[in-house]
């Protein structure tokens, strides 16, 4: 009987319960599996390795999903400006996703008949990823060990000591996750509605404090260079970040109702994001119209939000991307941003589909499209309509 099962693994203590439990309990043979999305070393990917095989996994899988994950998710979140609650740049549920996609199909390839991950039955995650699952899978077996029992950290730990595995019992002060799209920081502040992290809290010290000033160019909405070096836009993203990120710029906590309906707390630290979306959003304002800055706007915060709660795989996805897409036809140019300690001012931009051209006139200076006759006429018939409901509805109050 084949009793293969793939299991999500980080190689912390939930994940490490998991694999023993599922070979001891439940007799599968495990194939663990990561999935960098950009926030993993080749260290850090090996000490995982070594660890996995330490507990017994039948084999270990590094999946690199850096790219796809930019392709399917981050691209998207550049073009459609999306901040959370107009601050959180998504960057744990939008990584999510595509490790769940990732483990689904890595299922799929070797046929097991079942999949695992350790969330604990608390947060966002574990709709995520059953739901992904559930989907993508749906003929195979969801099995989430540490949910399932509702198991303690201290039970997790005697039940590994009783099998010879031994966990460091002490938990760190904060949980950080790491990604191409920002660093998330949960600790004891997060669980709290008036208490802000504390400087020790953030993975990145602030160790610049003079002024510097960047240029990024954008070609069809994609960041292709920083300070005129051209790159992939994956390397964009981490380059700007390196350079950022020591300013303090990007910190700050995000509060958003999750999935399961409960109001939830989050710190992270995300420069790079933050900085392309808004010079990005800058460019667009440049090179769009009204309209389209209009929809745009409205379709973005629905896919931002539909996103979050993993329901990526939805055909509507796909139809708000063609928009998007769409849109980002003429948002190209250049962006300079000068970077503070913990803040950054977008300077201007530079574009040949720039639509605030001095050829049809100066906003509050002079015009050279139209005389002020035109406008007389213009604006009387703007205001016809409500002109005509004051008047009908001018004695109104009579008849109340």
């Amino acid at each position: 009987m084949n009793k293969k099962i793939v299991l999500a693994f980080s190689g912390g203590l939930d994940t490490s319960f998991c694999v023993i439990y599922l070979k001891e309990e439940l007799g599968y043979d495990v194939h663990s599996v990561v999935v960098n999305t950009g926030g993993f070393s080749a260290d850090e990917l090996k000490e995982i390795e070594v660890k996995a095989y330490a507990l017994g996994v039948t084999s270990h899988t590094a999946i690199d999903e850096t790219q796809a994950y930019y392709n399917d998710c981050v691209k998207y979140l550049i073009f459609g400006n999306v901040l959370k609650n107009a601050t959180y740049p998504l960057s744990v549920s939008a990584e999510r996703v595509c490790q769940a996609t990732a483990i689904a199909n890595y299922a799929k390839k070797i046929q097991a008949t079942a999949v695992a991950h350790g969330s604990t039955g608390a947060g966002n995650d574990q709709v995520r990823f059953d739901m992904i699952f559930s989907i993508l899978l749906p003929n195979v077996t969801i099995i989430t060990p540490i949910r399932d029992l509702k198991l303690s950290r201290e039970e997790e730990i005697a039940y590994l000591a009783k099998h010879g595995v031994e966990i460091n019992a002490e938990k760190a002060q904060y949980s950080i996750n790491k990604g191409l799209w920002g660093t998330s920081v949960g600790g004891k502040e997060t669980l709290t509605s008036n208490l802000y992290l504390p400087e020790e809290a953030w993975p990145t010290p602030v160790t610049k404090t003079a002024d510097e000033v960047v240029e990024l160019l954008f070609d069809h909405g994609e960041p292709v260079a920083l300070n005129g070096i051209n790159m992939k836009p994956t390397e964009v993203i981490q380059q700007l970040q390196a350079l950022a990120q020591p300013f303090g710029i990007g910190r700050d906590i995000h509060v958003g109702d999750t999935i399961i309906g409960i109001k939830g707390r989050v710190g992270f630290e995300a420069a790079a994001p933050l900085i392309l979306v808004k010079a990005h959003h800058t460019l667009e304002k440049h090179t769009l119209t009204k309209w389209q800055l209009s929809w745009k706007e409205q379709l973005s915060a629905f896919y931002g939000n539909y996103l979050h709660e993993g329901q990526f795989h939805d055909p509507i996805m796909r139809d708000i991307e063609t928009f998007l897409s769409n849109t980002q036809k003429t948002v190209s140019g250049k962006v300079w941003i000068t970077l503070h300690p913990h803040r950054f001012t977008i300077q201007g931009i530079e574009s040949k589909f720039d639509l605030m051209s001095n050829d049809f006139g100066s906003y509050g200076e002079m015009n050279t499209m139209w005389t002020g006759e035109d406008v007389k006429g213009f604006s009387k018939i703007f205001g016809n309509q409500v002109m005509i409901w004051h008047k009908v509805n001018a004695t109104a109050d009579e008849y109340k």
